[in-house]
């Protein structure tokens, strides 16, 4: 007989955060790109001796040209390249689109951007589907 040891860490909360971030490297461009975000709402920036996390509750925007402007580049400078390269890891929903990367802490809020309908689907798990009733 089996029996299964209680986690030392307390019970598992499987609820959202209802958060997203991103990890930045600790250099100019991730430098520059936290002070932009800290200024947004609902943005949390932490620095770190070799990173920077940049934490939202429930959708932050990166939007290229503002990051372009306050690097001292032209607009059109910034891009999903080079947030990608400055980003070490993120969690949440990842969005690019041509004119700024968005961040979801919860999939259902990116389903429209993803052209996901979230309209429940019957499987071969649910069983056969309900036959109408016959007239």
């Amino acid at each position: 007989m089996s029996s299964t040891v209680e986690s030392p860490f307390g019970a598992v909360n499987k609820t959202s955060s209802n958060r997203a971030g991103i990890t930045l490297m600790n250099d100019q461009i991730g430098q520059v790109v936290a002070d932009v975000m800290k200024t947004k709402p609902g943005v949390r920036v932490t620095y770190l001796p070799s990173m920077i996390r940049v934490d939202a509750e429930n959708r932050m925007d990166f939007e290229y040209d503002e990051l372009s402007e306050a690097l001292g580049e032209e607009p059109g400078f910034f891009g999903a390249n080079i947030l990608e390269e400055s980003m070490s890891t993120h969690y949440g929903r990842m969005i690019h689109e041509d004119d700024r990367t968005i961040m979801f802490a919860n999939p259902e809020d990116a389903a429209e951007y993803l052209g996901f309908d979230l309209q429940p689907v019957a499987t071969a798990a649910d069983g056969p589907p309900a036959r109408a009733a016959a007239d």
